[in-house]
């Protein structure tokens, strides 16, 4: 006898169809879930920051650093070459205008002064002798000019006596021809004689001009070469306290080496690194301010410096009124640099939220304060303080400052 045999319910199929059901289902409600978790979430208020936009006085300006320098610098460098002889004033030392500071030797600058005051002498022997032999050959043209004048008057007396003996007869042609030239001879002579008196005293005194010129100028070049070898000794060009010193006996320094420096002790400066960002928006008069001991400096900037190195400019600032007490050479004050007039804005606290948004939006806090949510403002400029808001924000606004880094994902902000 055929038995029945009874259907199964839970078949294959059905259970492969199951489960799917039951997987989409659970995708279904994952993603429900995840909506929902990310439209809200719920924060403990102790955990946040939450600001209040007011309405008040705005100031641009940016904090820098700035150290404690000298007013006026002075600094000491080789005027001459040579080897550190001797260390006449150690660094710190209070010096008056012309005190030694160190002595410099150099052998080739000693050497070259020794070979230049050889050649002067020599050009100065030279000039003397070319004056004796002026001198000697003035008197041999005197005694030569002298002798032709006496042969002159000797051959003019035989030339008048053959003249007489000629009209009487008595004395040939040839004879007065002898006599009248050497008579001729002789007054020509002279004539030459002085002319070559006159040209050997033209040219020898162009030649003991061409000396002098030649020892002045020798003898210039050789007190210009001694202030060099004075140069050698390091002195104070003004009065104030010697803070550098880069000196040690023995050591050689070449020519331009800076050695050290003087700073004058009666007045002091702020030297600050700017941003290069801000170097258009940087001038001299610029003011700014400075705490020390609690108490606020007035500053102002003298002047800025045009190159810029590692991404900063240069600037000094001087006090615009009196002196801090107790204020030290190398000394570091924080700066408050005014980039702007002082005018009235919304102002919105500083926080960590802005590294999150970028000032494009923040959230804010629900009267009551139970729920923040996001909102797009505009900011503008900014200080240490505060951001001027431009729009999205009024004063009595709440606004969470604090770093929005976890849970910027998130449109709602319960508050617990």
């Amino acid at each position: 006898m055929d038995r029945q045999i009874q259907k199964r319910f839970w078949t294959r199929k059905r259970i492969v169809y199951l489960s799917i059901g039951l997987l989409v289902a659970l995708l279904i409600l994952y993603g429900l879930a995840s909506v929902s978790g990310g439209s809200a979430l719920r924060l403990e208020v102790e955990r946040l920051t939450i600001s209040d936009v007011t309405e008040g006085p705005f100031q641009e300006f940016i904090p820098v650093s700035g150290t404690v320098t000298p007013l006026k610098t002075f600094y000491l460098d080789a005027v001459q070459g040579g080897r550190v002889a001797e260390v006449l004033a150690e660094q710190g030392a209070m010096l008056k205008v012309g005190d030694p500071i160190l002595r410099l030797e150099n052998m080739d600058l000693r050497l070259d002064i020794m070979y230049r005051e050889a050649q002067l002498y020599e050009q100065i022997n030279n000039l003397r002798n070319t004056r004796i032999a002026m001198e000697q050959r003035k008197l041999q043209l005197k005694a030569d000019l002298l002798e032709v004048d006496r042969m002159i008057n000797e051959s003019q007396r035989q030339y008048a006596v053959a003249v007489t003996l000629r009209e009487k007869g008595l004395a040939s042609a040839n004879e007065f021809d002898r006599a009248k030239e050497e008579y001729d001879y002789w007054t020509n002579k002279r004539v030459l004689t002085i002319e070559t008196q006159r040209q050997d005293s033209v040219l020898r005194s162009q030649q003991v001009e061409q000396l002098e010129a030649s020892v002045e100028r020798m003898n210039a070049n050789l007190e210009f070469v001694r202030k060099r070898l004075e140069d050698l000794v390091l002195r104070a060009p003004i009065a104030g306290q010697l803070t550098a010193l880069s000196a040690e006996v023995g050591e050689s320094k070449g020519f331009g080496q800076r050695l050290g420096q003087i700073d004058v002790l009666d007045g002091f400066k702020l030297q600050a690194d700017v941003d290069e960002y801000y170097v258009a928006r940087i001038n001299a008069g610029q003011p700014a301010m400075a705490t020390m001991a609690g108490t606020t400096c007035s500053l102002a900037v003298s002047k800025v410096y045009p190159e810029i190195t590692g991404g900063k400019f240069r600037v000094d600032l001087v006090f615009a009124g009196r002196l801090p007490a107790d204020l030290r050479r190398g000394q570091t004050l924080q700066i408050r640099l005014v980039l702007g007039d002082l005018d009235r804005a919304v102002l919105l606290p500083r926080g960590g939220f802005y590294n999150a948004t970028g000032g494009r939006w923040v959230y804010v806090v629900k009267a009551g304060g139970s729920e923040a949510f996001k909102r797009e403002i505009e900011l503008g400029r900014q200080n240490t303080e505060v951001y001027e808001v431009l729009k999205g924000l009024k004063p009595g606004d709440r606004v969470i400052t604090s770093s929005y880094e976890t849970f910027s994902q998130y449109e709602k902000i319960i508050l617990k």
